[in-house]
C-alpha cells in the first residue's frame, strides 16, 4: 500500500496540534494538513476543561512565577515573559472569533477575576513587595492589592468569611483575568480545519513508528484502531504535540536532539463543587502559596470553572505519584522512556528530587477528609459533602542533562526541533495551553525559517497576532493597543456574568 502523501502531520488532537494547524492555515492555505488522535474523539487528554486549571495563566495570580531570592527581592521576569505569552494567545483567539472561525467568545473564555490570597505576617509583605514590584510594570498595571479584610470580603466572599479575624490576610486582584474551557476552543479550531479543503483527521490512529526516508520527508505509520489495519502516511513536516505521549514519540523519531531527554510523570486530582448556591458565591481564581516541596503545578487554588457552559467550583490540584504519560495511558508508560541515553539523566533527578517523590506519594493516600482540610484554607465552611473528588489529567515534566552531566528536573515547557526543521514536539506542563500561541510562532520560526522571512507570510503573522515581531514587555504603547482590543473582542472587560 502506497503511502499517504502531505505536507503536515500534526500528532495529537489538542490545544497544541490544533493552534499550529490553524496558523500554518492562515499563512498557506495549499497546506495539505493531517491531524492524527491516538482517542476517538479531539481535546480529551490535557487539554481538556476538567483536566487543566483553565487559569488562563498570565502570571497575575500565581506566585510561583514570582519566587523570592535569598535577599528578599521578588524576581518577576518569569511573570512578564508568560504575561506576553498569554496576550499573544489571546491576540490570535481575537483574530478567529472577528474571521468567524471561532463561535461566540463565551464559549470558550469568560472574564474570572484573578487574584492570589495569602494569610501571616511573612506572606502578606511579600505579597505587598510582589505587587509593588509587578504593579510598576505596564503588563500589570490594573493589579491592585489590598490587606483589609472588609475589602477582601467583596472581592472573595468565600475565602474571608468566618475566617479568624486576628490572622494578618492579604490578596491582589486582576479585574480582566479569565477562565479559559480549552477543550471547547480547541474542538471549535478543530472544526474550523475540518471545513477547510486539504485537511483530514483519523481519530482512533495512534502512531506506531516514526523514520525519516533519505530525502528528508517523514514516514509515519498509524493504526485504525476500529479495523487494524496499520495505514502510511509521508510529510516533510510533523509536529508532535501529543501531551505527555510526545516524549515517547520523539524518542521513536531517532533525531540526536532527543537524546538524554526523559520524563517525570505526576498525576491530579480536583474537589469539585457544582452546588448552586455556592458555586454563585465565588466568581473568580484564588490562587495561595504552594506547600514546602510541592511541585509548581500543585499550587492550591479556589477556581470558578465554565465547562462546556456549566458554572462550577474546583479546588486542588492534589498532585500524585503515577507511571502513566496520559490519563488513558499505561502503567509501563514510565519505564518504556528509559533509554540508555537518558539513563543517567533519569537516575540523577529522581536521586535529587526524593523529597518531591515523597510528597507525590503522600498526597495519594490522602482521605477525603485530608483533602477537605486542605480545602478549609481557602473556604472556611466548606462541608465535604458538597465537594466530591474528580481526576484531572496527566502532566510529565521534563529530565533533561545537567550541565555536570547530571539529570535536572524541569517545569514548564520546551520545544525540540531537529536540525534540519522537519520535525518538532513540544514537551512539559505548565503554563502549556495558555502559551500555545506563543509556543507555536517558536516552532514555525525554528521550522520553517526562511518561509517565514518571506514578505507574504510575514504579513500574514502580524494579521493574526499585531504584536508579531515586537515586544511587548518593552512596548507599553503596544501593550495598551492590543489589549484594548482583545479585551472587547473576548468580553473579558465588562462585568463578570
Amino acid at each position: 500500500m502506497s503511502a499517504r502523501q502531505a505536507d503536515i502531520v500534526l500528532v495529537g488532537g489538542g490545544v497544541m496540534s490544533a493552534t499550529l494547524g490553524t496558523m500554518l492555515r492562515q499563512l498557506d492555505p495549499t497546506l495539505d494538513i493531517i491531524m492524527v488522535e491516538r482517542l476517538d474523539h479531539v481535546a480529551h487528554e490535557s487539554t481538556d476543561g476538567w483536566n487543566n486549571a483553565g487559569t488562563g495563566h498570565a502570571g497575575y495570580c500565581e506566585l510561583n512565577y514570582t519566587p523570592e531570592t535569598d535577599a528578599g527581592e521578588v524576581e518577576i521576569q518569569r511573570a512578564l515573559t508568560i504575561n506576553a505569552a498569554f496576550e499573544v494567545s489571546l491576540q490570535l483567539w481575537s483574530y478567529m472569533v472577528e474571521q468567524g472561525m471561532l463561535p461566540r467568545p463565551s464559549s470558550f473564555i469568560n472574564r474570572t477575576p484573578h487574584q492570589s490570597f495569602v494569610w501571616g505576617e511573612e506572606n502578606v509583605e511579600f505579597l505587598r513587595k510582589r505587587h509593588e514590584k509587578l504593579s510598576g510594570h505596564h503588563l500589570f498595571r490594573e493589579m491592585k492589592f489590598s490587606d483589609a479584610p472588609e475589602q477582601l470580603k467583596e472581592w472573595m466572599p468565600l475565602v474571608v468569611n468566618h475566617r479568624d479575624p486576628m490572622q494578618p490576610v492579604a490578596a491582589t486582584r486582576v479585574e480582566h483575568g479569565s477562565d479559559v474551557d480549552f477543550g471547547s476552543l480547541t474542538r471549535s479550531m478543530v472544526e474550523y480545519l475540518q471545513s477547510q479543503p486539504n485537511f483530514e483527521l483519523l481519530l482512533g490512529h495512534p502512531v506506531r513508528s516514526l523514520a525519516q526516508r533519505d530525502n528528508g520527508r517523514w514516514k509515519v505509520r498509524v493504526r485504525d484502531e476500529k479495523t487494524g489495519i496499520t495505514k502510511k502516511l509521508e510529510a516533510g513536516f510533523v509536529f508532535l504535540g501529543a501531551g505527555g505521549g510526545a516524549l515517547p514519540l520523539l524518542q521513536k523519531s531517532g533525531i540526536d536532539e532527543a537524546a538524554g531527554y526523559g520524563g517525570f510523570p505526576v498525576s491530579g486530582q480536583w474537589l469539585v463543587c457544582q452546588k448552586p448556591e455556592i458555586v454563585k458565591q465565588h466568581r473568580s481564581k484564588v490562587y495561595g502559596k504552594a506547600p514546602v516541596g510541592a511541585p509548581p503545578m500543585s499550587v492550591p487554588h479556589l477556581d470558578t470553572r465554565i465547562i462546556n457552559g456549566k458554572p462550577a467550583l474546583l479546588f486542588g490540584p492534589y498532585a500524585g505519584f503515577t507511571t502513566r504519560f496520559l490519563k488513558q495511558g499505561s502503567v509501563f508508560d514510565l519505564f518504556g522512556t528509559v533509554k540508555t541515553n537518558n539513563l543517567r539523566s533519569m537516575m540523577s533527578a529522581g536521586k535529587s528530587n526524593m523529597d518531591l517523590t515523597r510528597y507525590l506519594i503522600g498526597e495519594v493516600f490522602q482521605s477525603h477528609e485530608d483533602r477537605v482540610e486542605a480545602l478549609k484554607n481557602f473556604y472556611p465552611d466548606a462541608d465535604e459533602k458538597d465537594w466530591k473528588l474528580q481526576m484531572a489529567g496527566q502532566r510529565v515534566q521534563i529530565i533533561k542533562e545537567g550541565p555536570n552531566g547530571g539529570g535536572k528536573l524541569e517545569f514548564g515547557t520546551e520545544i525540540v526541533a531537529s536540525k534540519d526543521g522537519t520535525l518538532s514536539a513540544l514537551l512539559g506542563a505548565s503554563p502549556g495551553a495558555s502559551t500555545a500561541a506563543h509556543a507555536m510562532i517558536d516552532v514555525l520560526e525554528r521550522c520553517f525559517p526562511e518561509r517565514m522571512k518571506d514578505p507574504v507570510w510575514q504579513q500574514r503573522m502580524k494579521t493574526m497576532v499585531p504584536s508579531y515581531g515586537r515586544s511587548l514587555v518593552d512596548d507599553k504603547s503596544l501593550l495598551e493597543d492590543v489589549r484594548a482590543r482583545t479585551l472587547a473582542t473576548l468580553g473579558l472587560s465588562g462585568e463578570v456574568g
